[in-house]
C-alpha cells in the first residue's frame, strides 16, 4: 500500500434531524459559508474542507457523529464570541497537550443536534 495515498480530508458528514435548525447553527452561529443546500443536505466551506449536513436516507440509519475540531487562532476570544452567539459549551478552553514550546488548547460544544464538536488552537509559548 502506498504511504501517501490519502492526501487530506475533503469532506466531513454530520447527520442531522432538523436541517433548517442545523443550517442556522453552522451558518449564523459558527459563521461557516453555506455553499448550497437541497431539501435533505447542506454543504458548507471551511477553509478547503467541506462540511456536509444531511438528513438520514432511511429511518433505520443510526444517528452518530464524528467530532469536528475547528481550528481557531485565539481560542479564548472565539469562545467568548460563540458564548455570546448562544453556542452551548461543555467546558471552557483548556490545555490538552504540551509539546515543547507548543500548547494545544480545546473547548468542546454541542450543535443543535446534540453532536459534540470542539474549538482547537495551537499556542506558541
Amino acid at each position: 500500500m502506498e504511504n501517501n495515498m490519502i492526501q487530506k480530508v475533503g469532506q466531513i458528514g454530520v447527520p442531522v434531524k432538523n436541517l433548517d435548525k442545523a443550517v442556522h447553527f453552522y451558518k449564523d452561529q459558527l459563521g461557516l459559508s453555506l455553499l448550497f443546500n437541497t431539501d435533505n443536505m447542506a454543504f458548507f466551506e471551511c477553509n478547503g474542507l467541506r462540511l456536509l449536513l444531511s438528513l438520514p436516507e432511511k429511518d433505520e440509519y443510526v444517528y452518530s457523529s464524528s467530532v469536528i475540531y475547528f481550528q481557531v487562532n485565539n481560542i479564548k476570544d472565539t469562545y467568548e464570541k460563540l458564548i455570546n452567539m448562544e453556542v452551548v459549551f461543555i467546558d471552557e478552553p483548556h490545555i490538552v497537550a504540551k509539546m515543547g514550546q507548543m500548547e494545544t488548547w480545546m473547548a468542546f460544544f454541542k450543535d443543535t443536534e446534540g453532536n459534540t464538536h470542539a474549538l482547537m488552537s495551537e499556542v506558541q509559548i
